[in-house]
């Protein structure tokens, strides 16, 4: 009990040890915010105040929702804001220091390197996929028994689904408990080193790897954040093998405008001594992928097409629908193979042999004589459960109700775009199918960033919408949940990035209308923004969905095929943190099972 106490009540706590050590005599109560003296002859009245707050406190369930939230709202406070990461993109030189200042952070929590050479650990970075392939990586070991740590970003609903445990994400009451354990050891050691505090990610990842030491994982599965050289889950030194999903132009001010610039970065994380993995790649970055591993020293390997396994008496189905995924799965089948052979043998194999005789990779896939092609092995039973069994929400995912139906993908790449209106156009149109009367399409987007909206919404044209609809990422305008609160980005900039987005979705329309390149897309396709999420959905979703009252006439006039159509189709997509707002409202208790 006392435990809880100690962050409900956290001021109150340190007062009551402050009074018995007869020391200082003002305490804060971190709760609500308010102050009051504690004098020493008070130090009786106040250990009877404490017993009274043990005694008359709520259920438990309720205090660790409280101090998750407190953990959360200060976690929060680590974010940086938008005018300091502007200029943080101005002194992008200095960025080589960001792995020693890592370092010296970790240090801070009681965290050394030799520590983390502890850790057993799959890194992954890429652009597209990333996420998908550790967890299918982290489904497949869990089934073989092991214990498995999972790092990932970002979070959907929860912040606490960036460090799981055997697959689930923390409780809130051991996401607290390791929030605290780490923010306190910053905290106390500031003072000696200018005030400096770890900015979010950085302090995610440590306290990620914090986690994973004190649980004593066998398996530590770690995503990269952004590229890769210089990501703060670079200073693992030693891991068992690492892996590149596909490449495609994202965080350009960052990585660089071309593929062969992002692939530098992404092949950062390689280690001499060290089995790499990678897939398919476009134009040149797979040279450069090349390179990079012969300065580093180490084994480059293709993963082969997930085809020319055995899959013996198992059947090849994957948990997260997609085309996308077959990539994925494969460099996962042999990250995780890897792994446990290297694991049982003390880390001492060589590297992947290049793929038999006969073997082959798919018609204009670009590779280079360079890189061999892992070979492909007899997929176990556990094997194929992990893949069958995995989720990763807010990838290809589908939500149906009564009268409407949510189609989530977090695409955010022209790649990536692509490869998602291929799998809702197939989906869509299978449940178009069921139904004997119309059916009516809407599309939800939103993109930030340095990303470019005619890049990656020309790939929607096709989709035949009869509505798109454009809002930030925020859940709803009065929403004050603590896991989804952005402080990076002004309110201002995302509202004129939305307006700038439904511009370039207007223009296309134009541009294809008056080209004659297609002659069925809706001419009366109509176009709104709005502030949230929620009103967006409420707009769209017209009373269907019982989540949301039906929208009044001053939020926007309706099209007519909405009210007529006997099933909504809506396509949410652009932007991870958009899918996270979305399945906040649609599953808000998506992670009530721990």
């Amino acid at each position: 009990m006392f435990w809880h106490l100690r962050r409900m009540y956290s001021g109150v706590w340190r007062g009551v040890a402050r009074v018995r050590s007869g020391a200082v005599h003002v305490c804060q109560l971190h709760a609500t915010g308010s102050k009051f003296c504690v004098h020493s002859g008070m130090s009786q009245w106040l250990h009877k105040f404490v017993r009274h707050l043990s005694v008359g406190l709520p259920a438990a369930s309720h205090e660790m929702s409280k101090s998750y939230e407190e953990a959360v709202r200060t976690l929060n406070t680590l974010q940086s804001n938008a005018a300091v990461l502007e200029k943080a993109r101005q002194l992008n030189a200095l960025k080589q220091l960001s792995l020693p200042e890592t370092v010296q952070l970790a240090s801070r929590a009681d965290i050394s390197l030799d520590d983390l050479d502890k850790l057993s650990v799959i890194h992954v970075s890429g652009t597209k996929g990333k996420g998908s392939t550790c967890a299918f990586c982290e489904s497949i070991l869990r089934r073989h028994g092991y214990k498995t740590g999972f790092f990932s970003s970002p979070h959907l609903v929860e912040v606490r689904e960036r460090i799981r445990i055997n697959g689930e994400p923390l409780s809130k009451q051991a996401f607290s408990h390791y929030f605290w354990l780490c923010y306190d050891k910053f905290q106390n050691t500031k003072a000696a080193h200018n005030g400096v505090m770890p900015a979010y990610f950085r302090f995610l990842t440590i306290m990620a790897f914090k986690v994973f030491l004190q649980e004593k994982v066998d398996v530590s599965v770690v995503e990269v954040g952004i590229g890769g050289e210089y990501d703060s889950t670079n200073i693992i030194r030693s891991p068992v093998v690492t892996g590149v999903t596909s490449l495609d132009i994202d965080h350009t001010q960052l990585l660089g405008n071309t593929v062969e610039q992002i692939a530098w970065h992404k092949a950062g994380i390689f280690k001499s001594g060290v089995p790499a993995l990678t897939v398919p790649q476009p134009g040149n970055s797979l040279e450069v992928m090349v390179h990079r591993a012969q300065e580093i020293g180490c084994s480059l390997s293709i993963a082969p097409p997930l085809d020319c396994y055995d899959w013996q008496q198992h059947q090849c189905h994957l948990g997260i629908p997609g085309e996308k995924q077959v990539l994925n799965v494969s460099l996962a089948l042999q990250l995780a193979r890897i792994w446990r052979q290297r694991h049982c043998a003390g880390r001492d194999l060589t590297a992947l042999s290049r793929m038999g005789e006969g073997d082959h990779l798919p018609e204009n896939q670009p590779h280079t004589d360079a890189v061999g092609v892992a070979e492909p092995f007899a997929i176990t039973e556990k094997e194929a459960l992990g893949v069958s069994t995995c989720r990763w929400a807010g990838r290809n995912q589908v939500i149906e109700k009564t009268g409407i139906t949510y189609y989530l993908d977090g695409a955010h790449t022209p790649l990536s775009l692509e490869a998602c209106v291929h799998w809702f156009k197939d989906s869509s149109a299978q449940e178009s199918q069921r139904y004997g009367g119309s059916v009516a399409r809407v599309l939800v987007f939103n993109c930030t960033g340095d990303r470019s909206p005619e890049s990656l919404l020309k790939y929607l044209l096709p989709c035949d919408f009869d509505c798109a609809v454009f809002c930030p990422n925020f859940a709803s305008t009065y929403s004050k949940k603590a896991d989804q609160t952005n402080y990076t980005v002004a309110p201002q900039t995302t509202q004129n990035k939305c307006v700038t987005n439904e511009n370039a979705w207007l223009k296309l329309m134009s541009e294809q209308n008056v080209s004659g390149d297609r002659n069925d897309i809706p001419s009366a396709s109509a176009t709104h923004v709005f502030a949230s999420i929620h009103d967006a959905l409420q707009w769209i979703s017209q009373g269907r969905d019982p989540l949301f009252e039906a929208a009044t006439n001053d939020i926007g006039k309706v099209p007519e095929v909405l009210h007529k159509c006997c099933h909504l189709q809506v396509l949410c997509v652009g932007s991870l943190h958009l899918i996270g707002g979305v399945l906040g409202l649609l599953q808000p208790d998506m992670n009530s099972t721990n």
